[in-house]
Parts: structure tokens; C-alpha cells; sequence
């Protein structure tokens, strides 16, 4: 659809660079002229200035598209059950759960008591001939409840609210939790008396994502970070007393890695785990003696990455009751391998589960009599419970399809909780019987009827594997869902998504706004591309460091196989990423901006190389792991810089529609990436047009209440429907 630009001199954004000299940087003798340098400086009003007016000049060239944005909203909320609860998780005498309310913003945070004899969760089950199931009020609320925290009074005044950590003592009695009022993920620590329902007066800012508690609940063990946004010390707190008197447990000087805590679901071990992209060390402290030393399993050794659980055993240190711990590491096993180690001699590892070429083992669940493994087979996930000597994997029907571990807090417990999902099955939640093997749906999320009455129905749409033909010849997965009886003539409308970096892989899934495309004629699609870890560890590796182009090319493979086999044309095809997919949306246009019809980069890394080579900047150190040091390494300076998008836009060239999405206050991709790259785009490239819009009150995910993400993401669907060329 053509879209005419505003002749409004208060709406057109001039060009930002006259007002200022160029930024030179040089590195290894090769001299770099940054013309938008200047909007790194968020203290500069001319900054806020620019960023308004490009807000202004996105809502200018939108503006016809607000009837869409509301219809498209209101299709989201209408299929979405606003008053909601999510399944209750049990642990010890207490059933968590969080209910939605139907006009608010946030989660509640709430418990109910176990019952007498109860063993499935406290929940509406209507038709169930089992065992009764109470109905809630009308809020949701189940008999018996406390509301442990009311995310709609917690973020009262505030634009923005986030949780990061909402973590219950063992013995119920005790909540620590932390909120961020900004969207810079720098998270203010708070304590609350389960009992009484008081909160401390005592507060610790500046505090990260993870905590564990002492066995009796008398000590949190907490994490702060550097000036570089890293996680590198491990406090402990005794609750009751000044922050200021919390002692440093573990401090973590190399700035590769970062510090994690958390504890052993036998509740016997908090883990401190110190991680970089390629290597890993673990401590170990016995969560029964808070104000004890942390004692190391196996000392790092770079390239080693390992992970560990602890399984049985009541014991003392050195007894026979201390059970084992589990190792899962990728020496020598590229996949990983699960190892055990007695608790005495946690460096002795010896196979339990061996290493397989096609498996890449994802991550271990211990409990008291038996394991729950979490892989990767195929390109496909999967569980395989282990007990009483034999090995069980929970089986799903679908081509493709997404299983995942659900909530399991409980040690004792004969049952396993996993959440399923296909592109078509709505989001659900399973137990899996350990003995039997046999799987009780709790709950499959409600999609209701869209506004005209129309009800969801899984039969209508029809979900398929496609490989697409790399440039080196590799085969790349695609996981597509369409309406039944899409023709393929070229003529339908399509987005392609894509990631392609971490190794995380970017699963097939359900989506209520994704069917206000679908019904409208798209094709949805994920592009698997290499960076990933869809296929092992050997896919990631082939697509990080000195061989990322490959991500980038394969997604433009992918995007001409759907082409070639009549799937959609370039001129309908738009391709949607976020951060590392932003980065991946702004190479793969730069390679081939015929082969898209419009692209959305949402808070997209797309100045790489600048953010990549200032190590004071959040993340950078730590990344050289994943894209490699530019700052160090030439032949790394020379990779990045073929690629990095800000660096590469071709001036001239003709570009499709561009759509970026920022934050001012996200700490992962600062907004000026895709202020500077929109900027560049204006300037010097043709076609378009190139917007930008930027959440001043906001961090990398976005706007944080679920009404306000649902409007973000009308706005998002109506572009991309508008610049499909599709209807209204």
C-alpha cells in the first residue's frame, strides 16, 4: 500500500546530523565517520527532540491506520478471557497461582491452602467427573485465598511496573520481591511478612534477576550489579536486619562472566554458578548454614559449560545420605552429556547419560525419585522422565509443536508438570503421571470468539515443516501455519520471523493477535536459521562469531523458498525480528531489500560494531564470547563491519517499508541503535518510508501492562497488514 509522507514542516524530521560534526572513530587502521554519534547522549534535549519528532512523524504516516489498530485490539481482547487464572502450583501446604482481573493492568500474586486429600489443582474443571474443583468468585479468587501481591496496587502512578523476582521462603512464611518503576531492569528489593502481611522497611536497590533462600528462611542470597549492567556479586541479607550490614558471599571479577544464585529444588544447595557465553563454574553452599563458605565442584576450564542439581539425601557433608549431584556438561560432548558426582567429590563425574550426535540435551529436573530430561531431537523438543531404572518420553501427535517443563517446585512428588503448544493448540498445561506415564490436561488457554461472533476453531488452520535451501547448501527448517486452504499462487500475504542468535531457539507456539493475520489472509511463518540451537549445538556455532553471515543468509533463503513455492510474493512478504533478530531484520534487508516487502526491527541491535567495541557499555564484555572482540582483533573488527547493519545501509539503493520499535530506558539494546540506523536510512537510502517509534517510558520489552502491550502490538499487526496490501 502506498503511503504519501506529510508535507507538515513540523511533522517531516529533518536532517538530525547538520546540527553537529561527525563522530571519527578508528580501529585498526581503518577510520569510521559516525554522523549520528550525537544521539547516543540521552541528556541532550536535542536528543528527546529528535525521538519526539520521529514520534510525531510515525503517527503522521499511521494515522489511517487507527481504524485497524482498533479493530485489531479488539479482536485481542475479545478472544483473550480477561478475568483468568493460571494453574496452581503446589508447594508444601499452599496452592500459587496469579489471576488476571478483567480492566487491570497486572497479575495478582496469590495462595490458597491444600485441602484435605486434595491432589489436583484447585481450579474450574467444568464436566470433571473426578475429584471436586471449587469455582472461584467472580474475580477469580479461589476460597481460602491471600493475595500475596497485587501488581495493580504495587504499580499505582507509575507508566511502567515490572516484578523481578518474587520468590516465597521454604516454609511459606516470608516473600522477597523486587520492582522496577523505569524499564532499566535496576530492580529495588523488598521484604514481606506472609503472616502479618507487613512489608519491611527495609529496602536494597540496584538488585538483579535471581535469589535463594536459606533452609529456615532466615537469609536471602541476592545478586547487585557493575556499572556495566553485569551480575557479579552474590549477597546474603538476614532478614530483620540493615541492608547495609549484608555481607558479600561471592564476587565474580572476570568481566566475561556473570553470577547467578538459586536453590536446589531438594532445598539442600544454594547454587552460585559464574557463566560466560563458553564457560561455566559452579559453588555450592549448604542452604542449612547460611553463614557458610561456598565449596567449588570443578574449577572452570575454558570452553566447558556445566550445570548442576542435586538429587536425595538428608545427610551432612560427608555422609552417605548427602544423595548425588548432576552434572550436565558438554566436555567432550557437544550436546552435552548428563553426569553424576558423589556430593564428597563433586569433580568425579561419571556418565549416566551418554552423548548423542542428534540430541542435544537442554537441562535436567531432579527430584526425589526421579529425573525429568528436557532435549532437543530433530529440530523438535522433548521430555523423557527416568525412574525406577527405565527412561519414558512424553509423546506428542503434531508435526510441530513446542513441550517445555512447567512449574515444579514440589521435591517429593510423583507427578510432572509441562506446558505444550503448537502453532494451532492454544498454550497448555499437563500432568504427566511418573509412573504411568500417562498425561492429565489441568488447562488448554481459552481463545474465545472474535467480535463478530466468529468462534476459534484448531481445524481451520493447518501447520507445516518446510526446508529451505541454504547458500552453502544447508537446510534450514521453516515452521508455518496458514488457514486451511491457502492458495499457493503467491497472492497470500506473510510474515517471517526470525532470531538467530544464543542459542535460543525460537519454537513454534500459539498466538491470540497472531490470528488477526491469520483470519485476514497471512501466512505466518518462523525461519530456524543457524545462531539458533533448533538443530544442537552445532547450528549455533555455525551461525556465531566469525560465521554469523550464515544466520543472515540463511534467512534470506528462507525468505525465497517461501517465495519459489508459492507461498507468498516480495512485495507481500514482511519479515519481523526483535534485539539479535532486529539485528538479523537489518543485515538480511542490506543483503536483499528486493526480497521484502517490509520489515519490523523491534529494539534491534542494529549498531553492532559501535556497541560491540565500547566495553564500558552493558553486555559488551561479555559478548565477545558470541560476535567475537573487535576491539582486540582485526579480523573480527573486519567480519563485524561487513555485516553490522548501521555500517552497511547501501546509499541509494531502493529499501521497503521500515518499521523500528525502541525504548528510551531499555539496558540491552540502548535506543539509540535504531535511532542512529533510522536516521542513516532517511538520509541516505530510498523507498520507505523509515519510522521509528520510541517508548519514553519503557525498557527492552516493551510497555509492561497487558492492555498497553496489546495496543503496542495492534499498532505493530496494523502496519504490517497495511503494508501487505491487504483490506482494512
Amino acid at each position: 500500500m502506498s503511503q504519501h509522507l506529510p508535507t507538515d514542516p513540523e511533522v517531516v524530521p529533518t536532517p538530525p546530523a547538520a546540527r553537529q560534526i561527525p563522530a571519527e572513530r578508528t580501529f585498526h587502521g581503518d577510520t569510521f565517520f559516525d554522523d549520528y554519534a550525537w544521539l547516543a547522549n540521552k541528556a541532550d534535549q536535542e536528543t528527546i527532540a529528535f525521538l519526539e519528532r520521529q514520534n510525531a512523524y510515525t503517527e503522521a504516516l499511521t494515522a489511517g491506520q487507527h481504524g485497524l489498530r482498533d479493530a485489531i485490539f479488539g479482536e485481542i481482547k475479545a478472544r483473550t478471557l480477561e478475568t483468568d487464572l493460571s494453574v496452581p502450583v503446589r508447594k508444601g501446604g499452599w496452592w500459587y497461582y496469579v489471576r488476571t482481573v478483567e480492566g487491570k493492568q497486572y497479575g495478582v500474586h496469590c495462595r490458597c491452602p491444600v485441602r484435605p486429600g486434595e491432589r489436583r489443582p484447585p481450579m474450574p474443571r467444568p464436566g470433571d467427573p473426578g475429584e471436586s474443583s471449587p469455582q472461584g468468585s467472580t474475580d477469580g479468587s479461589l476460597p481460602g485465598e491471600q493475595v500475596l501481591l497485587d501488581g495493580n496496587e504495587e504499580s499505582a502512578g507509575s507508566a511502567f511496573f515490572a516484578l523481578g523476582v518474587f520468590d516465597v521462603s521454604p516454609d511459606g512464611s516470608r516473600l522477597a520481591y523486587s520492582t522496577d518503576f523505569l524499564g532499566n531492569e535496576r530492580y529495588t528489593m523488598r521484604f514481606r511478612d506472609l503472616v502479618t502481611g507487613e512489608t519491611a522497611a527495609d529496602e536494597i536497590p540496584d538488585t538483579h534477576y535471581g535469589t535463594a533462600w536459606s533452609a529456615d528462611g532466615s537469609a536471602l542470597f541476592y545478586l547487585t550489579v557493575d556499572a556495566a549492567w553485569r551480575p557479579y556479586r552474590v549477597w546474603r541479607h538476614v532478614i530483620g536486619t540493615p541492608a547495609a550490614d549484608d555481607v558479600i558471599v561471592y564476587e565474580e571479577q572476570d568481566e566475561r562472566f556473570w553470577a547467578s544464585v538459586f536453590l536446589t529444588r531438594s532445598e539442600r544447595y544454594v547454587v552460585i554458578s559464574s557463566d560466560s557465553v563458553l564457560t561455566s563454574e559452579v559453588r555450592l553452599l549448604d542452604a542449612a548454614d547460611p553463614a557458610g563458605q561456598p565449596r567449588l565442584v570443578r574449577e572452570r576450564r575454558q570452553g566447558v559449560e556445566y550445570h548442576v542439581d542435586h538429587q536425595g539425601g538428608t545427610g551432612q557433608h560427608g555422609s552417605a545420605a548427602e544423595g548425588r549431584l548432576l552434572i550436565l556438561h558438554n566436555e567432550g560432548a557437544e550436546n552435552f552429556e548428563l553426569a553424576q558426582a558423589p556430593v564428597g567429590d563433586p569433580a568425579a563425574w561419571t556418565p549416566l547419560i551418554a552423548h548423542r550426535d542428534d540430541t542435544r540435551l537442554i537441562g535436567v529436573d531432579a527430584f526425589a525419585g526421579h529425573l525429568v530430561i528436557y532435549l532437543r531431537s530433530g529440530g523438535l523438543t522433548g521430555l523423557r522422565v527416568l525412574a525406577g531404572g527405565g527412561e519414558r518420553p512424553i509423546e506428542f501427535p503434531e508435526p510441530v509443536y513446542h513441550v517445555s517443563p512447567g512449574a515444579n517446585p514440589e521435591y517429593d512428588t510423583g507427578s510432572y508438570r509441562l506446558g505444550y503448544a503448537s502453532l494451532v493448540t492454544p498454550d497448555s498445561v499437563y500432568d504427566c503421571d511418573v509412573a504411568t506415564g500417562s498425561l492429565t490436561l489441568l488447562k488448554q488457554r481459552p481463545v474465545l470468539p472474535a467480535p463478530d461472533g466468529t468462534a476459534y476453531d484448531q481445524a481451520g488452520y493447518e501447520q507445516h515443516r518446510l526446508w529451505a535451501t541454504a547458500d552453502d547448501g544447508t537446510q534450514v527448517p521453516i515452521s508455518l501455519v496458514c488457514r486451511k486452504g491457502t492458495r499457493r499462487d503467491g497472492s497470500a500475504p506473510f510474515l517471517l520471523y526470525g532470531y538467530g542468535s544464543y542459542e535460543l531457539s525460537t519454537d513454534p507456539s500459539f498466538s491470540i493477535p497472531r490470528l488477526s493475520l491469520l483470519d485476514r489472509g497471512f501466512v505466518f511463518a518462523i525461519a530456524h536459521v543457524r545462531g539458533g540451537g533448533e538443530l544442537g549445538r552445532h547450528w549455533y556455532n555455525d551461525g556465531k562469531m566469525l560465521h554469523k553471515i550464515n544466520t543472515f543468509t540463511d534467512f534470506v533463503s528462507c525468505a525465497r523458498h517461501v517465495v519459489q513455492q508459492g507461498w507468498t510474493s516480495p512485495a507481500r512478504l514482511v519479515a519481523r525480528g526483535g534485539s539479535a533478530g532486529g539485528l538479523l531484520m537489518g543485515a538480511a534487508v542490506n543483503l536483499a531489500p528486493d526480497a521484502f516487502g517490509g520489515i519490523v526491527a523491534q529494539v534491534p541491535f542494529v549498531d553492532a560494531l559501535t556497541s560491540v567495541l565500547d566495553p564500558t557499555l552493558p553486555l559488551t564484555i561479555s559478548e565477545w564470547e558470541e560476535w567475537g572482540d573487535p576491539l582486540h582483533d582485526p579480523q573480527v573488527y573486519a567480519y563485524m563491519k561487513s555485516y553490522s547493519p548501521y555500517e552497511n545501509i547501501a546509499a541509494g539503493a531502493v529499501y521497503p517499508p521500515i518499521l523500528a520499535i525502541t525504548s528510551l530506558n531499555d539496558t540491552r539494546v540502548l535506543y539509540h541503535e535504531p535511532a542512529k540506523w533510522i536516521a542513516r536510512l532517511q538520509a541516505d537510502a530510498k523507498g520507505g518510508p523509515f519510522l521509528l517509534k520510541t517508548e519514553m517510558s519503557a525498557g527492552h520489552g516493551g510497555r509492561s501492562g497487558r492492555y498497553d502491550a496489546w495496543h503496542e502490538e495492534a499498532m505493530v499487526l496494523a502496519w504490517i497488514v497495511s503494508t501487505a496490501g491487504q483490506p482494512t
